[in-house]
């Protein structure tokens, strides 16, 4: 790919302004050589300003998305993408969210333009486990257990019972919830399902990656050893 549209795919401009900045200098190589658009370095040797470049497609990035943000590039109020630089929303192909939380869910979101990592993780196929941590209305009571795990629990206007489900109580009205499947507000489903109500819900991991000490808000680039972890069935 050439340097300009490479530049522009990265979201870091239009091809205009970055035909502008190769010709001011601004772009080099790591030793600090200007780089043309027809020049061959590869993408970890390229700097923009002296910074290396984002990752190339297939960049992977792990979000602690806060309670009042939607995952979603059209809807109303505040978006996901505005925690995030704002060149990540310009990328070609774009990033999407792997799953969706609600605006009143906080936790644990994956973002990728990845295709293929995107469906390995959210094909229940996969196994892969999204674990909740729930506090409800009403106190948790022991009969919900063998209701989540038993395969048979069917929710309105479904047509296919959902799949086991594990539930460890942790208190009085709190609970670790691990899905392996992501239906539409399956969490608050399945508990107005058996007459409660969900207050708070948090995704605290998914496969074996947890947020690692993320705060509300903050995000970083996916490792090797992250990825691992997600789909470590």
């Amino acid at each position: 790919m050439k340097l300009i549209k490479l530049l522009a795919n990265l979201g870091y401009g239009s091809r205009k302004e970055m035909q502008r900045l190769v010709r001011m200098g601004a772009v080099t190589d790591a030793a600090g050589n200007p780089l043309d658009d027809d020049s061959a370095a590869a993408h970890h040797d390229i700097r923009l300003r002296g910074k290396p470049l984002d990752p190339a497609h297939g960049m992977i990035l792990l979000l602690h998305k806060p309670t009042g943000y939607v995952c979603s590039t059209k809807d109303r109020g505040r978006l996901v993408y505005e925690l995030l630089p704002e060149r990540f929303s310009l990328r070609k192909p774009v990033i999407s969210t792997v799953g969706r939380l609600d605006s009143d869910t906080s936790g644990l979101l994956l973002m990728t333009d990845d295709g293929d990592f995107l469906h390995k993780v959210i094909s229940p196929k996969n196994h892969v486990a999204k674990i909740y941590e729930v506090t409800t209305a009403r106190p948790i009571s022991p009969t919900y257990v063998p209701v989540f795990a038993s395969g048979e629990l069917m929710l309105e206007c479904e047509k296919e019972p959902l799949k086991p489900a594990l539930m460890e109580i942790t208190g009085e009205k709190a609970a670790r919830l691990t899905l392996y499947e992501g239906r539409y507000h399956q969490v608050r489903r399945m508990f107005a399902a058996v007459g409660n109500h969900v207050e708070a819900l948090h995704r605290a991991q998914m496969g074996e990656l947890t947020l690692d000490g993320l705060a509300p808000g903050q995000w970083r680039l996916m490792r090797p050893d992250d990825i691992a972890k997600v789909l470590k069935a």
